[in-house]
């Protein structure tokens, strides 16, 4: 062989060697609806994987526009991980659609819907109609605010990877244990911070605090929203005051996302104090971690209450 084709030879090996080495080492790409499922899935994930949520934490994840960016952040994914129990019901379908990316359609394995193995609050039992406010008919999709579903998604993740990247699969299975481990000792920190808080009543604004209050014995007895979805009607404020006077609830609670005009009216008329909650991983600068979420949120709760 010439020394000509020799060079010529040994490059294309080294291009074709090169480009193997590359694939062996992509990163997969996770597009997450949700900023909590974006940090879940970081944190098993790790640093063989990108992840791009697409709802902020400072935003309603019912509301969003199915925006061209989005659907191009869905065509290049890997992996789709979204919340489900129609949460994205809006949105999602437009963006899975528009995105054009066969590996994330229903029933592929990058399609992950996180609500799969987690024990559902408030599934209706009956007819469920546009009449009745925004029911979920599926049951109440804000499980990422019970820490110990967060165990459950995590493990969901890992084994989806895992399935993705076969050859990285004890890499995901040692960060699993690792994130599950650290999230079960701040769960026993946090509920121990929490006893005190068990049987106090509250009154939220929406029906997105159920799986936060059942974890922690809080007791939602009204809400702002006399249907869900549904803005107050004069009549029903009035209500909620009387109720909140004659029973001595002295806290309200809502979304940090949420307009703070109703909760402030409701709170100055019946004597209570307003508390604003970070409900999302990013909802507020500091909170870049499911666990900085939880720590906020605990903080938030135990100022709230004192003296209450």
């Amino acid at each position: 062989m010439s020394t000509v084709k020799r060079i010529l030879w040994l490059t294309v090996w080294a291009t074709l060697a090169l480009g193997v080495g590359t694939a062996a080492h992509a990163k997969l790409n996770i597009v997450t609806t949700t900023s909590e499922l974006a940090a879940i899935a970081r944190a098993v994930g790790g640093d063989l994987v990108e992840v791009k949520a697409i709802a902020r934490g400072d935003q309603d994840p019912h509301f969003l526009e199915a925006k061209p960016s989005y659907m191009s952040a869905v065509n290049r994914a890997d992996l789709l991980i979204y919340n489900g129990l129609e949460l994205e019901i809006g949105w999602l379908p437009l963006l899975v659609q528009g995105g054009r990316n066969p590996q994330v359609l229903a029933g592929q394995q990058g399609n992950l819907d996180a609500s799969a193995d987690i024990p559902i609050l408030e599934v209706p039992s009956g007819m469920v109609d546009r009449s009745m406010g925004d029911i979920h008919p599926l049951g109440n999709p804000h499980y990422t605010l019970d820490p110990r579903n967060g165990l459950i998604i995590a493990e969901a993740i890992a084994a989806r990877l895992q399935g993705l990247s076969p050859e990285n699969a004890a890499l995901f299975s040692r960060n699993l244990k690792s994130f599950q481990q650290e999230l079960q000792r701040h769960i026993g920190q946090w509920e121990a911070r929490a006893k005190d808080l068990r049987g106090r009543r509250v009154v939220t604004y929406h029906k997105n605090l159920e799986y936060l209050a059942s974890w922690l014995g809080l007791v939602v007895a009204d809400y702002i929203e006399d249907k869900p979805g549904v803005p107050p009607s004069p009549r029903h404020i009035a209500e909620l005051v009387d109720h909140m006077k004659r029973d001595g609830i002295g806290v309200l609670l809502y979304a940090n996302f949420q307009d703070a005009t109703a909760p402030e009216r409701v709170a100055a008329q019946a004597n209570a104090r307003t508390l604003a909650l970070p409900i999302s991983v990013g909802g507020e600068p500091e909170i870049a971690t499911y666990i900085d979420l939880f720590e906020t949120i605990l903080g938030r709760l135990e100022k709230g209450f004192g003296g209450r």
